[in-house]
């Protein structure tokens, strides 16, 4: 069993930037797909960032969707266990409430919350403009 915790979302001016955390329990947190979603009201759940579990050659890729690149960067502490997301440059439309999500399954499509077994509350992002 995966319990994910996150902070940090909040209230940021147009063009400003918030650090999310994600907190991780499991023994085997260093191979789990770490991902970041987001949904909008009356929206649905959006593939936001992932970062993959250790590969064979010992470290992790990432995966963003395109209106993000740039200006989100995902990163994790195994050490920790502990996934952030960094936003910067943050637009209006970036308000959601965002979920961290584990996969500690096979890979698949990280683009697609059903490769998640494990999700946090949300912690809501509101950019003002």
């Amino acid at each position: 069993q995966v319990q994910l915790v996150e902070s940090g979302g909040g209230l940021v001016q147009d063009g400003g930037s918030l650090r999310l955390s994600c907190a991780a329990s499991g023994r085997s947190f260093g191979t789990y797909d770490m991902g970041w979603f987001r949904q909008a009201p009356g929206k649905d759940r959006d593939f936001v960032a992932a970062i993959t579990g250790i590969s064979r050659w010992g470290g992790s890729s990432t995966r963003y969707v395109d209106s993000v690149k740039g200006r989100f960067t995902i990163s994790r502490d195994n050490a920790k266990n502990i996934v952030y997301l960094q936003m910067n440059s943050l637009k209006p439309e970036d308000t959601a409430v965002y979920y961290c999500a584990a996969n500690t399954g096979a890979p698949g499509n990280y683009y697609n919350p059903r490769l998640y077994d494990y999700w946090g509350q949300g912690t809501q992002v509101t950019v003002s403009s």
